[in-house]
């Protein structure tokens, strides 16, 4: 594939930021005393544009955004063919700048799109909607073999009769689909009108509680007694039909409010009332009273919104949530599995911009940038995703900004990067998304930001309702300002809406102007707005404004933390401190 004939023409920035004239750089280089690009010698990059349309077709070139007339060529249907003809046209022009215009439509990968730049430095590609928010970067695939589970004659015994009226069938293996990966995460989901549908369960919502525990392997600490073996008694008769499960499931908080696991059941023993889970058993163990849910169950099927996979068979069942009676309302919902793990993979990319799209139906981390420096993600959605939103791994000056990430399976964004010995910092930049929903299928340690390494900037976001951590962060040296937090730590206890903990050298954190309100943890119990744990020193919390926040300000043990300047509204305590 060739380059397409190049476009001259002024530098823009993309997105809803302002257009730059060609000249404006000229005018106040000249201003400042400064040499132009000309008077040394060097002329502007030319802008290399290619198109993405969903009446395109891969093997064209990509140059127009229209077919010609004879249709033999024109954009791209997907981003399938984005890798090769970035090589090519380096290779043809190394100092040309490229950008693609993704025209509104649906594009579902078939694989993801990865960029390796070891040979580029410096020249500009820009891969952005044509219009904000109008083109969709899919990693799923629509289902459209769906039939009534009425019409289908081997229903299994333990789908509920009562709920065989509502639930439709699909063959996911006629559909080209055969990798549905494991329950325990990173598997396959399913998503209906734009929003995650419930692999059925027990209890529908929340939480039963461990009746007893077996104290095989007892043990004790902290004064609370617990049992190293992952075997515990359930109440009532509920979850005696487990048994009969192809491949059952639990998800609990087993000892500590802040440490969960999913397990696969072993057995179900419905005489004795007791749940035998696969090992490696629990970290910490199990106690009488913690709490779990059984998922990925068929004979739990019984409400609007649930669904569940045969991953013998390959067939998904599914119950609408809008009273569907036919197939054809049931396609006006779009149902979609998940398929790949990720979108976009970037390495060694200088100055790469992703803008104005919207990215969803992945299992894993939508965009990655491993060892990137100065590349953007902005202006964009990220949601209906299996994993993170955003990975930025090493590099230098990266910067994610204006961007709405929810409907998460685990974090938002996280930002690693810089030399801790040298204290070089990375100077990577979060500023000025929404955050929100994350965390549903590993709710523990998946904040809304993660930053670790040296100098990074969280500032201007908003991060809110999820079941644990808006900003967990590691390392030296991070600004963590002008951010509202609320409605976090929703699922845990003994947690916090910032937190850091368990070492004496990471220090130089400041955290200021940030405003916390509405944050109790589960069952109103209590948790922290900042939480500096067990000897974690060096930390600055100025200027915060914390409302009905319990124990807003809590100091572990460390040294070196100041506390100066906030504003404290219906917050009890305060400020803890202990040593």
């Amino acid at each position: 594939m060739r380059c397409p004939a190049i476009e001259r023409s002024a530098p823009t920035v993309v997105g809803h930021r302002v257009a730059v004239k060609a000249w404006l750089p000229f005018v106040l280089a000249i201003a400042a005393g400064f040499p132009t690009l000309a008077e040394v010698g060097e002329k502007p990059s030319p802008a290399v544009r290619f198109y993405v349309a969903e009446n395109g077709h891969d093997q064209w070139s990509g140059g127009t955004p229209e077919p010609d007339t004879n249709r033999t060529d024109g954009p791209w249907r997907s981003l399938a063919p984005l890798a090769d003809a970035v090589e090519n046209c380096l290779r043809e022009n190394p100092a040309a700048a490229i950008e693609v215009i993704v025209r509104p439509g649906r594009y579902e990968l078939s694989s993801p799109v990865v960029l390796k730049f070891s040979q580029r430095k410096g020249n500009r590609l820009v891969i952005r909607g044509e219009q904000p928010l109008t083109a969709l970067i899919s990693g799923g695939r629509r289902i459209m073999n769906w039939v009534p589970a009425t019409a289908v004659n081997d229903l299994p015994s333990q789908l509920p009769a009562e709920s065989r009226p509502h639930v439709f069938v699909a063959e996911l293996k006629d559909s080209g689909i055969g990798d549905y990966g494991s329950p325990g995460g990173g598997g396959i989901e399913l998503y209906y009108q734009d929003a995650p549908m419930t692999l059925a369960r027990w209890p529908n919502e929340g939480f039963v509680k461990i009746a007893d525990v077996l104290n095989e392997q007892p043990f004790t600490t902290h004064g609370i007694a617990g049992d190293k073996v992952g075997k515990f008694v359930y109440e009532g008769s509920q979850q005696d039909r487990w048994q009969l499960e192809k491949d059952p499931w639990v998800h609990g908080y087993w000892f500590w409010d802040w440490s969960d696991q999913r397990h696969a059941i072993q057995s179900v023993d419905p005489e004795k009332h007791i749940i035998t889970v696969k090992p490696p058993y629990h970290n910490y163990g199990y106690r009488k009273g913690q709490w779990y849910y059984g998922f990925n169950l068929l004979c739990e099927l019984d409400a609007p919104g649930e669904w569940y996979l045969d991953r013998e068979q390959g067939r998904l069942y599914f119950w609408p949530p809008n009273s569907v009676k036919t197939v054809s309302e049931l396609l006006e919902g779009q149902p979609t599995v998940s398929c790949l793990n990720s979108l976009i993979e970037i390495s060694d990319g200088e100055n790469v911009e992703i803008a104005d799209l919207v990215l969803a139906h992945t299992r894993g981390t939508a965009i990655r940038l491993v060892n990137c420096k100065g590349c953007r993600v902005s202006n964009s959605q990220l949601y209906l995703l299996g994993g993170w939103g955003i990975a930025i791994q090493g590099g230098q000056g990266c910067h994610v900004s204006g961007c709405q990430l929810r409907l998460l399976g685990e974090g938002g964004i996280s930002a690693t990067g810089g030399d801790r010995p040298s204290l070089t910092s990375a100077g990577h930049i979060i500023e000025g998304n929404e955050i929100s929903h994350y965390g549903r299928i590993h709710p523990m340690y998946r904040p809304g930001v993660s930053i670790g390494g040296v100098g990074q900037s969280v500032i201007r976001n908003h991060i809110h309702h999820a079941p644990h951590q808006a900003v967990g962060f590691s390392g030296n040296n991070h600004l963590i300002a002008f951010n509202e937090i609320d409605h976090v730590c929703l699922e845990s206890n003994d947690a916090g809406a910032i937190y850091a903990g368990r070492d004496w050298t990471m220090r130089g954190t400041q955290i200021v102007s940030n405003y916390f309100h509405h944050i109790s943890g589960f069952e109103d119990r209590g948790c922290m707005g900042v939480y500096l744990d067990d000897m974690f020193c060096g930390t600055v919390i100025r200027k915060n404004v914390f409302y009905r926040v319990t124990r807003a300000a809590f100091i572990g043990g460390g040294r070196d933390n100041l506390v100066e300047n906030n504003l404290f509204i219906e917050c009890r305590p305060a400020v803890h401190v202990d040593a």
